[in-house]
């Protein structure tokens, strides 16, 4: 009996000493890295808006509220502020981080580790990325190492150093769940999937790998909670420093542009078009005038190769594009009618994403949707004949998947020109469903809504 106990202690130790001795340690890393990772705090000054009413106050109250509230039609914004995390890229004080960290805000200050905080400058922001590069004045700044994000393994262990919730230097470890996500919305960037553990105030944060070489930059989670859920998406660094580089240069990126709308090329769509597998980008619509109508590009093309790299799949298009200068001369690969075939094309740039200004504050609609008229000017700009701009978003819209910014086209092939004819077009009481086709970016969608 004693020895059977015996035997059985042993081997539970020797089985949690194999378990230690597999775990890697962390702690010479963190100690090392932890120098050049900062934290950041944003403010946005108050600001004045539109009030959209109140409710009438009684008589002898009026003097008090006249004196003490703003003006009708009025109201007043408190200062917000925001938190996130940084790391420096070089010792004269350049730092990267998110874009949606110090996006419209006033004042952004940087807090290194040794406790010292400077008023940083924002030298640009690229939001299609999500990238932003900063500033301080300082120098001789410990900096972080720089790692080659397509070395990475799935199942390698990887680490977040940031401030979530505020919390200085916190350390959190996981591993590299995925390379190359595509997320809705976020063409340009194939996201590094982990699991480890980022929460509002990560953002911008530095994901290190073993060797204590930066890897990406931590940028968004999936969350039904708003908090950690095991789903956590780092940019790529090499991709973050291509764009600080520009920021760098100019505070502005460049980007490639082709004018091609594509979609994915199902195993159906394969068969149909004489493919032996589905690979590629099918070309649904081409911009007349852009550079893929010049080089040659027609719909139904299905584009194999851009400048000699294989396309596997309709997202890797826009972020091989994206990457190439304007003005550069490509070769395009496309197959068409059962026949491979090369085109030369100029690649052109990508124009500058603007946001059209509210014409004047509406109610929500039927669906949710607050919406404004656009000026002529602006819709020659988006290129189009008529729509309208969404606002704002609640109720059944949200839950579709409309988003502000987003440009009502059409309701089910209704043209919509007004937010009167949106109305009309929703307040169908013997419609339960809509197609409503909207503009976002540079593309087109039909988006189903269920009515309430």
């Amino acid at each position: 009996m004693k020895s059977w106990f015996t035997w059985l202690v042993l081997s539970f130790g020797l089985a949690t000493a194999a378990t230690a001795a597999s775990l890697p340690d962390f702690t010479e890393l963190a100690e090392k890295q932890s120098a050049a990772v900062v934290n950041i705090a944003t403010t946005q000054e108050g600001r004045k808006s539109m009030r959209r009413g109140r409710m009438p106050e009684p008589e002898e109250m009026f003097d008090f509220f006249r004196r003490f509230m703003p003006p009708e039609g009025e109201r007043f914004m408190p200062p917000k502020r925001g938190q996130g995390s940084g790391f420096i890229i070089s010792g004269d004080g350049y730092i990267l981080t998110n874009a949606h960290v110090v996006d419209d805000v006033d004042e952004v200050v940087v807090k290194l580790n040794d406790k010292r905080e400077f008023r940083a400058k924002v030298i640009g922001t690229d939001p299609r990325t999500d990238v932003a590069l900063l500033r301080i004045n300082a120098d001789k700044l410990p900096r972080v190492v720089i790692g080659d994000p397509g070395r990475l393994k799935v199942g390698e262990w990887v680490l977040a150093i940031g401030a979530p919730f505020g919390f200085e230097n916190s350390v959190t470890a996981g591993i590299v769940s995925a390379k190359g996500r595509s997320l809705p919305q976020e063409n340009y960037v194939p996201f590094i999937q982990t699991d480890v553990a980022v929460n509002p105030g990560n953002s911008g944060g530095p994901l290190f790998n073993m060797n204590g070489e930066v890897v990406g930059i931590n940028s968004q989670i999936i969350s039904r909670s708003g908090g950690y859920m095991g789903l956590s998406f780092a940019i790529p660094i090499d991709v973050a420093m291509d764009v600080a580089e520009q920021l760098k240069g100019g505070g502005k990126v460049n980007r490639g542009r082709l004018g091609v709308l594509i979609q994915e090329v199902s195993a159906d769509l394969a068969e149909s078009f004489g493919l032996k597998s589905p690979q590629g980008a099918l070309v649904s619509e081409v911009e007349p005038g852009s550079p893929a109508d010049k080089g040659g590009l027609q719909p139904s093309d299905i584009i194999l190769k851009f400048n000699g790299r294989d396309v596997q799949s309709s997202i890797d298009l826009p972020r091989m594009v994206g990457a190439t200068k304007p003005g550069t001369k490509t070769t395009v690969t496309v197959w068409r009618k059962g026949v491979s075939r090369e085109l030369d094309v100029v690649v052109g740039e990508m124009a500058d994403e603007k946001v059209a200004q509210a014409a004047d504050e509406r109610k929500a609609n039927r669906a949710g949707l607050v919406v404004s008229e656009l000026k002529k000017e602006q819709l020659r700009e988006l290129k189009i004949d008529a729509g309208v701009l969404v606002e704002d978003v609640s109720g059944a819209a949200a839950r579709a998947g409309i988003r502000p910014g987003d440009v009502v086209v059409a309701v089910n092939n209704h043209g919509v020109s007004s937010a009167a004819d949106l109305d009309r077009l929703l307040n169908d009481t013997k419609r339960k469903t809509a197609a409503v086709l909207v503009k976002r970016g540079e593309g087109s969608l039909y988006i189903p809504l269920r009515l309430d």
